[in-house]
């Protein structure tokens, strides 16, 4: 059967435009050179300028916040590393592997070993939270944000974004870091 020639492009536009949707966001937070800054939506900025207390134009790394605006609500999960349950070790393994190109080992535990630590006031967007629960040392890991918010896994609530020094939370901050040996994950796992 023959399809005619107008139907025919009116399909290959339609198809062109779908693929080109659903690959737009991906790109924004899997591709492209991490060293290379990507403006944020505006309705994302908006978001978590407003979340975070901070101006529109605090808010710079798309990659970043897109990425979390992907994964925010997903559920808590031990060992999940994907949309169906992600715990606070495999949240940063991906948050820094997809956004700034850099490969963690997989575990808190070994995560711990490849940071720089730094003082509180000196953390910056991307650097690495550990928090003592349990009486376990580096028991849980988040993502700096700025202004005293960090991304994580909760495992009550999922992935979410947290003040540092809310009380519930700040009682068990072990100390942060920036990453410092990302080739050590081949050798760490």
């Amino acid at each position: 059967m023959l399809i005619p020639r107008h139907l025919r492009l009116l399909l290959f536009f339609a198809t062109a435009i779908l693929l080109s949707a659903c690959h737009s966001k991906k790109l924004t937070v899997k591709n492209g050179d991490p060293r290379t800054m990507v403006k944020p939506d505006k309705d994302i900025a908006d978001k978590y300028a407003a979340l975070m207390g901070v101006s529109r134009n605090d808010i710079q790394n798309g990659r970043l916040y897109s990425f979390i605006d992907e994964w925010y609500g997903t559920t808590y999960r031990f060992g999940g590393l994907d949309k169906s349950g992600v715990d606070c070790s495999g949240l940063a393994f991906l948050l820094e592997q997809q956004v700034y190109g850099i490969t963690l080992p997989r575990m808190t535990s070994k995560q711990i070993l490849v940071i720089k630590r730094k003082y509180e006031e000196e953390l910056q967007e991307g650097d690495l939270v550990f928090f003592d629960f349990d009486g376990k040392q580096f028991s849980h890991v988040g993502v700096y944000l700025q202004n005293g918010y960090f991304v994580h896994a909760s495992t009550r609530k999922g992935v979410m974004i947290a003040r540092l020094h809310d009380n519930g939370i700040y009682k068990f901050f072990s100390r942060g870091g920036s990453i410092i040996d990302p080739a050590y994950s081949s050798q760490a796992d």
